[in-house]
């Protein structure tokens, strides 16, 4: 079941902390808007930006090199990479505006995320989503992306700053069912209603 929080309510005690929570003697109080998950004892913001984190995985833009294996990369409005090639004997290279997909290996001054494992994607499309429903999209143990990306044959690959880039198959689909999720991800019974849009609409094509 899912309640309704807003900042400075208080929490259950067995409510996870993470950066939606704060602790103040003792007790758990929600630093945003959203939803309490009673059955994951987890918060479900309604809206935020990304703050990199270590591990994450990003898509993003690589801007123009400002020196050889040194590459900037925008990740959000707020949030910059950083991919430095030059650590490598071999690293790979880089053009501006080539579509990235990499790790934040580690974060400097909040916004600022050193990326490793860099590799380009190849030609598709991206679209943006917000931050806060990627959890949703991914779905618990990738279900929801598996599901869309198997019912639609698209390559889907997301990004934890709110991009997603997806090739082949129904692009077109995919996204509609992507965009459902995030105007729908704080509702219940998400991953079956996406089945059977998804389902309906492959009848609608090939019937």
């Amino acid at each position: 079941m899912r309640q309704f929080i807003t900042p400075g309510e208080e929490l259950p005690k067995e409510a996870k902390r993470n950066e939606y929570v704060a602790v103040y003697n003792g007790k758990a109080y929600s630093n945003i808007m959203g939803f309490y998950d009673t059955e994951r004892k987890d918060i479900v913001p309604l809206e935020g930006m990304w703050k990199p984190r270590i591990g994450d995985s990003v898509i993003g833009v690589v801007e123009r090199p400002t020196r050889a294996g040194i590459y900037n990369v925008m990740l959000t409005e707020f949030a910059q990479g950083l991919i430095i090639t030059s650590k490598f004997d071999s690293g790979p290279s880089f053009a501006a505006n080539d579509i990235i997909e990499a790790t934040v290996a580690d974060v400097e001054r909040k916004r600022l995320a050193i990326l490793e494992r860099p590799r380009k994607l190849a030609l598709g499309q991206t679209i943006y989503v917000k931050p806060v429903r990627i959890p949703r999209i991914i779905g618990k143990s990738e279900t929801m992306v598996n599901q869309i990306s198997r019912l639609t044959g698209s390559r889907i690959i997301i990004g934890r700053n709110g991009i997603i880039w997806l090739n082949g198959g129904d692009v077109a689909l995919a996204i509609e069912a992507i965009k459902t999720v995030e105007r729908e991800a704080h509702t219940s019974g998400l991953t079956e209603r996406i089945k059977g849009m998804l389902e309906a609409e492959a009848g609608i094509k090939n019937g």
